[in-house]
């Protein structure tokens, strides 16, 4: 109710064009009340209009700016068959949501893609993981809220910043590695499965909160490793993930990738914070895929010779994948970075 009534939700007591109740807005629509001078809608007098998102109301003098929630307010991320829109659900509370483009709802695998996050999301709770809001299905639609890291994607930055943020990756993947998580089965039954493998961690899907703490985003192409090939979701002989973050051991076996894959990718991405590069390089006109098999990771202090010997050994160590040396959990791979001198100066 609008009006100069005492009791009105919304009271404009000093102008004397507004009537006691003048107008009362129910849902998305506004009531003319049999105000002396009318309730005018963008420009227009009307007595019942139905009401959209921008629209301007005059009652008497007074300009009342229509805003209906949620609220696209802009675009945060695209691809082929996703997009990530910042949506003002409620006055001052933003979420990021995610959704499929056209295309991704005529492609089966996307849309298997999405539901896979939603399950994994949901199952999901850390303070360094993407935290899940909900989500709906309109008109076909699924719908996918998320809390909003305000902060964007992770970039360059110095060597203790950039081993702090690792470490705080390498503490949600040490979670999601042992965490319960529900799996689909082929039969269209499920199962539970045990540890869950992210399969495409990169720079673009590891967010910053205002404060600057990092959250793990899209599990998209996560999976319960411990159910591998049962789902029927994962095609044998697929690729999936971000080919400059990529074990040369995802090429082979995409379908079968154990948490070694998480540990090569995070690893990478601290390799990418602190030099600006990939560890490989992607000549122009090379196949992608045909330079993760065949050339090695560039030494770390090949490209940036003032990384510190300790750091760059344990760097090294990871992305070496002729050997089987270095770390082989979240949690030894947090532990080789304390030793190598986090937080203290290099």
């Amino acid at each position: 109710m609008i009006g100069r009534a005492p009791e009105c939700d919304f009271r404009i007591a000093a102008d004397p064009k507004v009537s006691r109740r003048h107008c009362l807005i129910d849902g998305v629509t506004v009531h003319d009340l049999g105000s002396r001078n009318g309730t005018t809608v963008n420009g227009e007098v009307s007595s019942t209009a139905e009401l959209r998102d921008g629209d301007e109301l005059l009652i008497g003098d007074t300009r009342v700016r229509v805003t209906l929630f949620p609220s696209v307010v802009r675009e945060l991320g695209r691809g082929a068959q996703g997009v990530v829109e910042l949506v003002e659900q409620a006055p001052d509370e933003f979420v990021a949501v995610k959704t499929l483009t056209e295309r991704g709802l005529a492609d089966a695998d996307a849309r298997d893609a999405l539901q896979r996050e939603l399950d994994c999301t949901k199952a999901l709770r850390h303070d360094h993981i993407v935290e899940y809001r909900g989500s709906e299905s309109i008109n076909g639609r699924l719908r996918i809220r998320y809390e909003y890291c305000a902060g964007g994607t992770i970039g360059q930055s110095g060597i203790d910043r950039a081993v702090s943020l690792t470490l705080q990756a390498l503490d949600a993947l040490a979670y999601a590695h042992e965490a319960a998580v529900p799996v689909r089965l082929a039969d269209g039954g499920t199962a539970i499965g045990h540890g869950l493998v992210h399969r495409d961690l990169k720079p673009q899907n590891l967010l910053l909160t205002a404060d600057g703490r990092l959250k793990i985003a899209d599990f998209g192409l996560a999976k319960a490793f411990d159910q591998a090939g049962l789902s029927g979701r994962t095609r044998t002989g697929a690729i999936g993930g971000s080919v400059a973050f990529m074990p040369r051991r995802q090429v082979f076996d995409f379908k079968y990738a154990k948490p070694e894959v998480d540990l090569w990718a995070v690893t990478a991405c601290l390799y990418w914070m602190i030099t600006g590069r990939p560890p490989r390089d992607f000549p122009p006109g090379a196949e992608p895929v045909a330079v993760v098999l065949r050339q090695p990771p560039m030494p770390i202090r090949n490209r940036l010779a003032t990384v510190p010997a300790a750091l760059a050994e344990v760097i090294d160590a990871v992305l070496d994948e002729s050997a089987a040396a270095g770390p082989r959990t979240a949690a030894e791979l947090a532990a080789a970075l304390a030793e190598a001198g986090i937080g203290r100066s290099m």
